[in-house]
């Protein structure tokens, strides 16, 4: 990941509007535990394409495991209506095991509130 870092770093330097390099070293960041400079990248990330379902997805993990429930079913939500959840399946790659278990479980509960409410209209 540090390595991953670097490069993602010098790539941002070469073109500050490359999105790839930007959502690349943010999950390096992710993976060596820095968190909160990951989500500072993301947030700018989105600042610039509020529509875009990776950078949405991440924060959404970010958010969750910072206990921000509400905050990340909102970004899920966004996931969805952008209507490109097929960034979500590659994205749990990166995940550790523990935070794959978390949107794993959150997402599966979700979807169970809603089947349950659509049962109940």
């Amino acid at each position: 990941a540090p390595g991953v870092f670097q490069l993602a770093c010098l790539l941002v330097e070469l073109d500050t509007a490359d999105e790839a390099s930007r959502i690349l070293c943010a999950d390096a960041l992710y993976q060596m535990g820095r968190g909160e400079e990951a989500h500072r990248l993301l947030s700018l990330a989105l600042s610039r394409n509020p529509h875009r379902a990776p950078v949405l997805a991440r924060l959404a993990l970010l958010q969750l495991k910072n206990g921000f429930v509400y905050d990340g079913n909102q970004l899920l939500q966004r996931v969805i209506r952008t209507g490109d959840t097929s960034c979500l399946l590659p994205i749990m790659d990166i995940f550790t095991d523990e935070d794959r278990k978390l949107m794993q479980t959150h997402c599966h509960f979700q979807a169970l509130a809603i089947l349950e409410s659509q049962q109940e209209d």
